[in-house]
């Protein structure tokens, strides 16, 4: 069974109706990463200095020896920039979240004070700021465990968010299975939190961004002044804004270094945008645990039996009646690259009409003739299945005149009759005197033409049966 696990459709045309608290027409998250002192250091026994997001040009690890500038580049983040930061947040009475790397906060305990009296949520960043995509699973899943507990021990309550940022493949599954967190953002994939199925776990997550960061500054292509800063946050918050007043509100979120937009020529830039988007009615700024809290009551999860997750067994019972009497297609469906994107009415669709189409003309046409007459002799006897009798009825073919009926009768035998296969129409798409005008039309095609004709409708018809079914 071939099963693709990333997912790329996500809401897809089905965008919730997201109401913000006040009536908000964006969310706007900011997020701090205190990672100063939990960085890659000789000193944390580590086996190389640190070498990422700093304003080092090139910076290179260096093997078993401490970087004297790189560590007082962090130092600068924990000394001046968060402290400019604090004051620049206070001031405006706006909360963020902190993502805290565990050993960071253990070798900061002013900064978390000024934290939780700030009322600013603590989330945690990992144990320590480190790349984790070549970290054994078990290991990982001790570095969060003893993240959870430093945190809590720090801080003083565990944290009930998460992101790693330099993960691995299992990250997200790991943090989920810890089971304590109401949030986690190791995604960068929407611009609405969405829930995560695991196992009986529904872990909600809140994508992060890694553009709308000031960690752009320290990267190329990036931002070499705060006036490009504000620039770049200033444009994706007004189109965000427009999209909040057509009704279809988001998330924006807004990632921040102490040791990088802490300097006073890129802290002018955010100072910018915060006055910016202040100035307009209907913004706010959430913590994500807010957000967190505002989706599970809002929106909670609501799980439903998805087409890639079934066994074959359930699949073929639940979609083999689909095309008509034409189990076979669903087993051929079953068998395809099947992931997230075919648990919607239109993935799935996709997937069988790809077998269908690719069947050999002899397999079509046993599909065509699996279809019933048109109010034929089946309906009088219902004899239908169940989809055929609710599709004839929906058009009112389970009432017709004696003058209807037998009009129908003699276009279905003359039909037949020269094409080899009943007459195939959506009826969903039509009413009684369109079915009938179509019928007229169509029964002079040639055969060829009304081949190709009945093939569309039957996937029409099998597109309405999985809208029946499938979100």
């Amino acid at each position: 069974m071939q099963r693709y696990p990333r997912n790329m459709i996500g809401y897809g045309p089905r965008q919730p109706d997201v109401q913000w608290p006040g009536g908000a027409k964006v969310a706007i998250s900011l997020v701090l990463n205190y990672e100063e002192g939990g960085e890659n250091c000789v000193l944390h026994g580590d086996a190389a200095s640190e070498a990422f997001l700093s304003d080092i040009p090139g910076a290179a690890q260096w093997p078993g020896q401490r970087h004297w500038n790189m560590e007082s580049i962090y130092e600068y983040g924990a000394r001046a920039g968060f402290w400019r930061l604090h004051s620049l947040f206070t001031e405006k009475d706006i909360p963020v979240t902190i993502y805290g790397v565990a050993t960071a906060l253990a070798r900061s305990p002013e900064q978390v004070a000024a934290m939780k009296s700030a009322g600013w949520e603590i989330a945690s960043h990992g144990l320590k700021w480190v790349e984790h995509k070549d970290m054994p699973e078990d290991e990982e899943r001790a570095q969060i465990a003893e993240a959870v507990h430093l945190h809590t021990e720090v801080v003083g309550e565990r944290p009930r968010g998460w992101y790693t940022g330099r993960c691995s493949v299992n990250t997200v599954r790991l943090t989920a299975e810890e089971g304590g967190f109401d949030w986690i953002s190791d995604t960068y994939d929407d611009d609405l939190p969405y829930w995560l199925e695991l196992e009986d776990r529904d872990q909600l997550v809140i994508p992060y961004t890694l553009e709308a960061n000031d960690m752009r500054f320290a990267t190329a292509p990036g931002y070499t002044t705060g006036e490009q800063f504000y620039q770049y946050l200033k444009d994706a918050f007004d189109e965000l804004y427009r999209e909040g007043q057509a009704g279809r509100a988001k998330m924006m979120s807004v990632g921040l270094h102490c040791r990088l937009i802490g300097r006073p020529g890129k802290i002018a830039g955010l100072r910018r945008f915060l006055d910016y988007a202040q100035s307009h009615e209907g913004v706010w700024f959430p913590r994500r645990i807010d957000i967190a809290r505002h989706w599970a009551e809002h929106h909670p999860n609501q799980r439903y039996d998805r087409p890639s997750q079934m066994d074959r067994a359930t699949f073929v019972s639940r979609f083999g009646g689909i095309f008509e009497h034409s189990a076979w297609i669903a087993e051929g469906a079953f068998d395809l690259e099947l992931g997230p994107a075919h648990d919607t009415a239109a993935g799935l669709h996709n997937a069988l009409c790809r077998i269908f189409r690719t069947a050999s003309d002899d397999a079509r046409l046993g599909v065509l003739t699996a279809h019933p007459d048109l109010a034929g002799k089946l309906a009088q006897a219902k004899r239908l299945t169940s989809e055929s009798t609710s599709e004839q009825a929906s058009a009112g073919l389970d009432a017709l005149t004696d003058e209807e009926r037998e009009t129908f009768t003699r276009l279905n035998t003359a039909y037949v009759e020269k094409h080899g296969f009943p007459f195939i129409i959506a009826v969903r798409d039509h009413d009684k005197a369109s079915i009938l005008s179509a019928f007229e039309a169509r029964i002079n095609n040639d055969r060829a033409t009304e081949f190709a004709a009945a093939c569309r409708q039957v996937e029409r018809i099998a597109e309405f049966r999985l809208k029946d079914l499938l979100p």
